[in-house]
Formats: structure tokens, sequence, C-alpha cells
């Protein structure tokens, strides 16, 4: 199995198109880790899919740091990467850093965040320079949904495309190692990923991307209301949900445990 890390995520752009996915607790990631997933992505997204919030913005950073020490150590193989929650570094540069690097100590090879503002680009660059790797992340930013309004796909028009293909270039040039597309257009997803050196993560971009996110939940089919653009590789509610009930009735008629 292909140890992965930074140097071999970047060098498989162009090359090899990687199938990376969200993962929250150590069985899961294990699993994932296993079938050769080469980024495991401690996302934010915890927040609905494992927390019960209806946005990611609730997400604290201890959660962050607990999930992503079961993750790491569930993982031989595949690169994982801590999604900063909203407010871990809208807080100013130095507190940014410290919990970068506490994610880094809890065991992630690398930090997500999202946005492209001058501040953010200077914090990717002093993460990059003080080998903390950036992924960053640009069109739709979750941690934003209010300004936006609800999940919306961005990028429609030629000026909006315009100001995210700056963003993507801007992230770039700060020092991030690969940069999330999310919710936009497939043919501006296809026209980042010729103009960037690093590789581009789509999720909800189209398939011309480098890689692509699935968000654990709506691959397995854990999610029973997945986005439009996500695929359901498994169908384990009505698989849960139907062993549960055979527990359940089994105890109440005396078959379990047996005698």
């Amino acid at each position: 199995m292909k140890k992965w890390n930074v140097a071999a995520i970047k060098a498989a752009k162009g090359k090899t198109k990687l199938g990376c996915a969200t993962a929250y607790d150590a069985a899961f990631a294990r699993l994932a880790d296993e079938a050769g997933v080469p980024i495991l992505l401690v996302g934010d997204s915890m927040g609905m899919t494992m927390l019960g919030y209806q946005t990611t913005r609730p997400v604290k950073m201890e959660e962050t740091l607990s999930a992503v020490g079961a993750v790491s150590r569930a993982s031989k193989d595949s690169l994982v990467v801590a999604d900063l929650p909203f407010g871990s570094y809208q807080c100013g540069e130095d507190e940014a850093v410290k919990n970068a690097v506490a994610a880094l100590k809890a065991g992630a090879a690398a930090v997500k965040l999202e946005g492209v503002t001058p501040r953010i680009c200077a914090l990717i660059a002093r993460l990059a320079e003080s080998g903390i790797p950036v992924l960053a992340h640009v069109g739709m930013t979750p941690q934003s949904v209010n300004e936006y309004g609800g999940f919306k796909r961005q990028g429609k028009t030629r000026k909006a495309a315009d100001r995210i293909l700056a963003d993507a270039l801007a992230v770039e040039k700060a020092g991030a190692f690969m940069v999330t597309l999310e919710c936009i257009p497939s043919d501006l997803a296809a026209e980042i990923t010729a103009a960037l050196k690093i590789p581009t993560v789509g999720i909800g971009a189209g398939p011309v991307c480098d890689a692509q996110w699935l968000v654990m939940h709506d691959l397995l089919g854990i999610n029973e209301k997945p986005p439009s653009f996500a695929k359901q590789y498994a169908h384990l509610a009505e698989e849960i949900r139907g062993a549960f009930s055979r527990y359940v009735d089994e105890v109440e008629k005396g078959v379990f445990p047996p005698a």
C-alpha cells in the first residue's frame, strides 16, 4: 500500500486522480486507510454528520482535536488533514498558528482552512514557512454559509469566476500545497486546475479536478439525503437500521442471547 504524504499528493497532479474522503473516528478511518484512500479529512462536517449541528460553525477546536487523534491513530498510509473549525483561525494569527500546531501534535499531517483574504493568505504563508502544510479552500466555503444565505453554487458569472480563479492563484502563491474547489461550475474548476501547479480537490465541482472529496456519510449511504453531486457507494443506513431492528426484536422474543 502506498504511503501518502504532501510530496506524493503534489506529485500525483496530472498523473493519478485521487479519491479522498472525510473520517471522524478510528473505526471508519481504519477501513478507509486499508482501502487505500489517499487523504482522510477530519472535516468540520463532523458538526452535521456526528454532532447533530445544523451547520459546521459550532464545531469546537477540542472536538476537532479529539477526532484528529482517533483518525490518525487508526491510519497507517492515508494523509490525515485537520479541518480548522470556525473561530480557530479568525481569532488572530498567533492563536491560529497555535491551533494549527495543536492539530499536528494530535496527529494530523496538514491543516485545512477556508477563504481568501490578505489576512488568510498571510496566515497560509506563515504556516507553510513554519513547516505546517496547508490545504486551502475556495469557491463555496461552508463556514461562510450565513454570508451566502445558504449552501449555494458560486462562480456562476464571469466576474465571480474570475474572482475565484484569482483566489486559487493567491492561495497557491501563499504556499498552500492543495486547494479545495467547492460547488463551482465544472468548466471553472477545469480552468483553475489547468492554471495551478498544485493539485485541486473538488466537491461539487465536476470531474476535471485532480482529486475528489466525498463526505463519508454520503459515500456510505449513512446520510439518506445526500447532496445532488454525491454518489452513494453503499446503503448502510438501511443495513444499520435493519440490524438494530432485528436485535431489538430478538431480545423481545427471547431469541437473543441464546440459552
